[in-house]
């Protein structure tokens, strides 16, 4: 393994030209080529270029094309997540998506940064944070989350937020940057008809 794969995976600054950083990208995006190109027929292709792309995927996990990320393997979701279509993942650090979460449309997960400094950024140093999304949490429409944030079970994000700092579970946050505006109690619940 190269010294600056090394680096990226112990969270450290890197720069991306490393062959096996190259290597990876390469069959990441060779395997998203073939996933975004699945017919909506075949889902048990796309199902198993899935498994094949990330790093964990459990059972009933539904990925509406078109899915752009990284590496991929850096990637877990958990059993019965639906994630709606053009969502980004920058997996420089590990991404770790909860149980029966629901993502909207465009949501981006984003753990890469790059340096303030601008000698640095010029040189092509960057490093990234992890993202951690807990069971049953629903980002709205156009949710960024930033690197290094966890969000906690339960939690709502309102379409159109920039989450920056973690958030609590069984809250309803929104804005720019997103902040917890409530939590979820009483009035939220619903008495669903049965499912027949």
């Amino acid at each position: 393994m190269g010294e600056m794969k090394e680096r990226m995976l112990r969270g450290e600054h890197y720069i991306a030209d490393d062959p096996d950083l190259v290597a990876d990208n390469a069959r990441a995006q060779e395997l998203l080529d073939r996933y975004n190109a699945t017919l909506d027929s075949e889902q048990d292709e796309r199902d198993r270029v899935l498994r094949e792309l990330l790093g964990a995927v459990g059972e009933g996990v539904v990925v509406k094309p078109s899915l752009r990320c990284d590496y991929g393997i850096h990637i877990t979701i958990g059993a019965g997540t639906f994630v709606n279509y053009d969502c980004v993942m920058l997996d420089v650090a590990p991404i770790a998506i909860g149980a029966a979460c629901q993502l909207a449309p465009r949501v981006q997960l984003l753990t890469a940064m790059h340096p303030v400094d601008p000698g640095p950024r010029r040189d092509g140093w960057e490093s990234g944070a992890p993202i951690a999304i807990s069971d049953n949490v629903w980002l709205g429409g156009g949710v960024i989350v930033g690197p290094g944030v966890t969000i906690g079970e339960d939690t709502v994000v309102g379409a159109g937020s920039v989450v920056t700092r973690d958030l609590p579970a069984r809250v309803v946050a929104h804005g720019v940057p997103a902040r917890v505006h409530r939590e979820i109690g009483e009035r939220d619940r619903i008495d669903p008809p049965p499912r027949r």
